[in-house]
């Protein structure tokens, strides 16, 4: 399974539902200091099941939702959604199946995360199974 594709919406900075396209190679992101580089590797860790809303530069889980600017209302939930190519076949058994599959966790002001693999809710230990499975790292 190879990433493909990661969308956010409410997520730290990006207020507005924001698609970063990963393909074939090598993908970088460049911009100036405070643009959200950074927030893109977070919102990538998170989807795949982070727990530690410390090594999300965050007091609680929360603070990944935006928070609003002068400009800007506040939200009250985050997502972000990461698309997997499985076209090769070589996910886990129950995806052998599927040529994408979907993952998304969603936040909610005072009712946490939810997870979700192809819009069909999950635990938090399945994702972080899923990915395990796939050899990506703690």
């Amino acid at each position: 399974m190879k990433f493909k594709k990661l969308d956010l919406i409410g997520f730290k900075s990006f207020v507005d539902k924001t698609s970063i396209a990963i393909e074939k190679g090598l993908t970088g992101v460049v911009g100036p200091n405070g643009c959200g580089k950074s927030n893109i590797v977070e919102a990538l860790r998170w989807c795949m099941g982070e727990t530690s809303a410390k090594s999300m530069r965050g007091a609680g889980m929360e603070d990944v939702i935006f928070s609003g600017t002068a400009n800007k209302a506040s939200k009250n939930i985050a997502e972000v959604s990461l698309t997997l190519d499985n076209s090769d076949k070589d996910g886990p058994l129950q995806f052998k199946e599927l040529e994408m599959v979907t993952v998304k966790r969603r936040i909610e002001k005072d009712k946490g995360s939810r997870y979700f693999i192809n819009e069909k809710e999950m635990r938090a230990r399945d994702i972080q199974t899923l990915f395990a499975d796939l050899s990506t790292g703690a």
